[in-house]
């Protein structure tokens, strides 16, 4: 049976890491309201706009722009994988780098090659631990972005597209649902498709709606496809933001109820230790009074 003093040293750890962790909890708590704000003020617009894109993509040809263009032979996948940079916010990350290694294995075995772009620290790690191509990393980011590093990460995922370095993007990031479950999500982003051939996207609700456009339809792409990239890698990068937040509050939710139970277990180990002391010398002491008899 431990010492007395190991299991008080024990339970002052342990509450020393209670209170790391219901810090923790109101930390993240205090991001993810900001974060989810604005992932519910832009989402609606983003989807909209994927679904105007799509319409837009239908009815040109595909030599009206370069982002359009289905290249002939398949060989490279661009991977854009969206993370956290911090750890302690449960299985989340490990969700979203599981889902990329098999969307990975699964280009390799179709004969494609295969690159990341990785946002956040722990794609960046996961991705060169298992020896895929790393394009890119964007870490400590993430904390405070705002549009101008998702114009930075679309151009450079243009230019590998149109360059003909890649034939096909996609982007993988934590959809935000709710505060219990965030969603690692698959969106199509190059070649645009229409929403009839679109079969691999996990976000975009499906709508059949007549739209007329005005300047003509190549004029528009010009100027539309390249802001596609970047809301909707913008997108991701607020859902992963407010999913990472979520995902951590929710961990050091249930870290910091693990504490209280050890705490009370602990507490009740060293009730039983000092009554068993007390005993033990209650004993010594009844023995020592009769051997003086």
């Amino acid at each position: 049976m431990p010492s007395l003093k190991d299991v008080r040293s024990k339970i002052a750890g342990v509450r020393k890491t209670k209170q790391i962790t219901k810090a923790m909890n109101m930390v993240a708590s205090a991001k993810l309201r900001g974060a989810q704000a604005r992932i519910e003020r832009f989402r609606p617009y983003a989807d909209k706009f994927y679904a105007v894109l799509s319409d837009l993509a239908d009815k040109a040809e595909g030599t009206a722009h370069p982002l359009l263009e289905v290249h002939p032979e398949a060989r490279t996948t661009l991977i854009v994988l969206a993370t956290s940079d911090r750890g302690l916010c449960g299985g989340f990350n490990a969700g979203l780098v599981a889902r990329g290694l098999a969307i990975a294995r699964q280009a390799q075995a179709e004969s494609r090659a295969v690159k990341f772009l990785c946002v956040g620290k722990k794609g960046r790690e996961a991705i060169r631990k298992n020896g895929y191509d790393l394009l890119t990393s964007y870490v400590d980011v993430l904390g405070d972005f705002d549009f101008t590093l998702a114009s930075a990460i679309g151009k450079e995922v243009i230019s590998e597209y149109t360059s003909g370095r890649v034939d096909k993007v996609v982007l993988l990031y934590g959809r935000f649902e709710s505060v219990a479950r965030q969603v690692p999500t698959v969106l199509p982003l190059l070649p645009v498709q229409s929403q009839q051939d679109d079969h691999d996207s996990d976000t975009v609700d499906r709508e059949t709606a007549d739209y007329t456009y005005e300047p003509d339809v190549g004029t528009l792409l010009g100027v539309l496809l390249p802001r596609f990239v970047n809301v909707q890698i913008y997108r991701s990068l607020l859902d992963t933001s407010a999913s990472e937040n979520a995902a951590r509050m929710a961990a050091m939710d249930n870290a910091t109820r693990n504490c209280d139970e050890m705490t009370g277990a602990l507490t009740l180990l060293y009730n039983k230790t000092r009554q068993a002391s007390i005993t033990s010398e209650l004993i010594d002491i009844v023995g020592g009074a009769e051997a003086l008899q």
